[in-house]
C-alpha cells in the first residue's frame, strides 16, 4: 500500500456525477505525485433501501472510482465510513453492515488483490469493544464467503485509537486481516478551531515540533509497534494530519513527522485527505498544497506537479 490518501467521502460525485468536484483526471495526479494507494471513504448506508439493498447507480459510481484507481496504478481501499451513524445506533446499523458487506464483497469478489476491504471506519459510541469484536466477525464471515483472502481492514473501537489496540480481537487464524490505527495527537493541536470538536472548536495558535512532542509520538508509535510485533501482523495507519487552522509551517512539521515515522516502522499510511479539512490538494488552484504535500512525499522522492 505505501503511501495514501483518503478521497471521495463528501464529494457530490455520489448524488450527481455532474456535480463531482473528484473528476477521472485526479487519480493520475495522484498517482504521478507519488502516491500508491487511495483509501475510499464510503457512506453507504444513505444508498441502502428499505430492506438494505444498494442503489444500482451507486455502484455503477463505485466501480467507475474503483477502475480509474486501477487503471492508474492504485491500490484501493473501500472503506465503510458510517461512524457517526454506529455511535449513537449500533443496533440498527448493524444489520446495514451486514447487509452492505455481503452485497459489496459479492459485488467485488473478482477484483485484482490490490482491492481492499475496510469493515468499518472508528467504532465509537455506542459500538464498544465488547459490541464491535463480535460484529466484526460476523462481518469479516460475510466477506470470507466470497473472498477467502482478500486482505481486510479493521481496526479498534475509541475511534481507531492506538490505546485501544489491546481491546480489538481478531480471528488468529485468518492472516489476511491488516489492523488498522489513527493518529491526531494531540488533538490540542490537530483539531484546533475544527467546529466540530466542541473540546478544541475554540482553541487557536496551538504550534507543534517540540523534541518533547517528537518524543511523545514515537513513544505512542512505539507502543502500537510492539502490539504489531507480538500478534505478527502489519499496520495501516488509515488517517492521521492537521486541521487547516493550525499554522502551516507546524502543520507540515507534524505531518512529515508523522509520516517518517510511521515508514520508519514499515507502516503504511493513507493522509486525511486529500481536498476538503486537512487538505491536500487545492481544487480551486488545481494543485497540491506545496508544504503538506511535500512533508508526505519527500523533495527528493517527489514525482510529476
Amino acid at each position: 500500500m505505501g503511501r495514501g490518501v483518503n478521497i471521495l467521502g463528501y464529494d457530490p460525485l455520489w448524488r450527481d456525477s455532474a456535480k463531482a468536484r473528484f473528476k477521472a483526471g485526479h487519480f493520475e495526479r495522484i498517482h504521478a505525485g507519488g502516491f500508491q494507494t487511495v483509501r475510499v471513504n464510503l457512506h453507504a448506508f444513505g444508498h441502502l433501501d428499505a430492506d438494505n439493498h444498494l442503489d444500482p447507480a451507486w455502484l455503477e459510481t463505485l466501480d467507475w472510482v474503483v477502475q480509474n484507481a486501477l487503471t492508474n496504478h492504485l491500490t484501493v481501499i473501500l472503506d465503510e465510513h458510517d461512524y457517526n451513524k454506529f455511535g449513537t445506533d449500533a443496533s440498527g446499523c448493524s444489520p446495514k453492515l451486514l447487509a452492505f458487506w455481503q452485497q459489496c464483497s459479492e459485488h467485488f469478489q473478482h477484483a485484482p488483490e490490490n482491492v481492499l476491504f475496510e469493515i468499518l471506519n472508528e467504532p465509537n459510541g455506542q459500538l464498544t469493544s465488547s459490541r464491535w469484536n463480535p460484529l466484526l466477525k460476523e462481518a469479516l464471515a460475510v466477506i470470507r464467503r466470497t473472498n477467502p483472502t482478500r486482505n481486510v481492514i479493521i481496526g479498534p473501537a475509541s475511534w481507531n485509537s492506538i490505546h485501544s489496540l489491546s481491546s480489538l480481537e481478531l480471528p488468529s487464524e485468518d492472516r489476511h486481516i491488516i489492523p488498522t490505527v489513527h493518529y491526531y495527537l494531540p488533538m490540542e493541536f490537530t483539531h484546533q478551531g475544527a467546529r466540530w470538536n466542541k473540546q478544541t472548536a475554540g482553541l487557536s495558535g496551538v504550534t507543534w515540533g517540540t523534541e518533547t512532542e517528537r518524543q511523545r509520538l514515537q513513544k505512542d508509535f512505539a507502543s502500537v509497534q510492539s502490539w504489531s510485533t507480538t500478534e505478527r501482523r502489519p499496520i495501516l495507519l488509515g488517517e492521521f494530519g492537521a486541521y487547516d487552522k493550525a499554522d502551516m509551517e507546524s502543520r507540515a512539521r507534524y505531518t512529515a513527522c508523522v509520516a517518517r515515522t510511521a515508514e520508519s516502522l514499515g507502516w503504511s499510511w493513507t493522509y486525511w485527505q486529500f481536498d476538503g479539512d486537512f487538505v491536500l490538494f487545492d481544487m480551486a488552484k488545481n494543485d497540491w498544497v506545496q508544504p503538506i504535500w511535500k512533508a508526505l512525499i519527500p523533495p527528493t522522492q517527489n514525482a510529476i506537479h
